[in-house]
């Protein structure tokens, strides 16, 4: 475990240390100096109680996504769908918040959109899920046949009477319904968009992981990611597992409406948190399978895309992007749940003829 834990924090201190080298060398390119632009984009994130709640707000959808990611991985499964997970979720979510009474109160509109939103993400996973367990289909490439239908569902959804008169975005959701600024409790939060949809992220994270850590179902979950086979030898069921932990890491994914929706727009409109579902991607590789490193990949992410537009004027903004691919690629090569994953997936074909049957039939 040690060696494990010790390998893990030096793969993810590579990957920032290339990340810098990259950063350095894409601002020289652009002419500027690194410090002077580090030195902005610190100003523009951490540096005043306004970046602080900007960070914190980008982060909020990234964490949701994270922890989706990651409970996948823990599967060996890639979900690669949390982008259209979230589109769809953020549909639903908008389109129940919008037709729930004036006079819902809070205690009951909150749990209701919330809820709708972990079950519209996990139902759109559903698909690819019961694919992958029956017919062995794989959900890197039905996760992303799934992310562009869901593009598509919005357009037909807003033509068909969803949309807002004349406007491509769904009508406003009840007041109750939304989750408030944190300005209002936190003042130095003034003007930024962070929300209380944050601690309900970093709630569910943690809650996440004491489920996978201390329940049957959790623990089969991480059992059947390591050794499909020798779980399928000891009558775990294998194909249940694959289904439940894809479709958990969906609704998770949905969660993610809470931050864009429900704690930002109040609506929900076309493009709205596009990015945040490939963006888990990274903050799961990163976090390296622990609640506290997901909220610090969330964090640094966070950082990333609100330092974009601090640093806009003199360098492009794009390069946060750039950066975040080669944090991806980076702890990518080292991941030893990634490579382990990929390794069972070019190897099943290989298998036992009993052996492949117990796992895909």
């Amino acid at each position: 475990m040690k060696d494990e834990t010790r390998a893990s924090v030096l793969a993810t201190i590579t990957a920032l240390a290339v990340a810098l080298i990259a950063f350095d060398l894409l601002v020289w390119a652009y002419g500027e100096s690194p410090r002077a632009i580090v030195g902005e984009l610190f100003l523009g994130t951490w540096g005043t109680t306004y970046g602080i709640g900007q960070v914190l707000f980008k982060a909020t959808p990234l964490l949701f996504t994270g922890v989706a990611v990651d409970v996948g991985l823990r599967a060996g499964l890639f979900n690669i769908g949390a982008e259209g997970q979230l589109v769809v979720a953020s549909l639903a979510v908008g389109t129940v918040g919008a037709r729930l009474g004036a006079g819902t109160p809070a205690w009951v509109a909150l749990p209701v959109v919330t809820f709708a939103a972990f079950v519209a993400g996990g139902a759109w996973a559903a698909v690819p899920a019961v694919l992958r367990a029956r017919f062995g289909a794989h959900e890197v490439i039905s996760t992303i046949m799934m992310n562009r239908i869901a593009d598509a569902l919005v357009g037909v959804a807003f033509g068909y009477g969803l949309a807002q008169a004349g406007t491509m975005r769904t009508p406003d959701v009840v007041a109750a319904a939304r989750f408030p600024r944190l300005e209002g409790a936190l003042p130095a939060f003034r003007g930024s968009a962070v929300s209380f949809a944050l601690p309900l992220a970093v709630a569910a994270t943690f809650a996440t992981y004491w489920a996978l850590r201390r329940t049957r179902v959790g623990r089969e979950i991480g059992h059947v990611g390591m050794n499909p086979v020798a779980c399928a030898a000891e009558r775990i069921p294998v194909q249940r597992r694959l289904v439940q932990a894809l479709m958990l890491s969906g609704a998770i994914a949905g969660l993610a409406s809470a931050g864009t929706v429900l704690g930002y727009k109040g609506y929900y409109e076309s493009g709205l948190g596009a990015g945040a579902g490939f963006g888990g991607l990274a903050v799961a590789l990163l976090g390296r399978r622990n609640a506290v490193g997901l909220v610090l990949a969330a964090l640094f992410f966070g950082t990333l895309a609100q330092g974009g537009l601090a640093i806009n004027a003199r360098v492009p903004m794009e390069i946060m992007g750039i950066l975040q691919g080669v944090v991806i690629v980076a702890v990518a090569l080292a991941d030893v749940r990634v490579r382990a994953a990929l390794l069972r997936t070019a190897g099943r074909a290989s298998l036992p003829a009993a052996a492949r049957k117990a796992v895909t039939p």
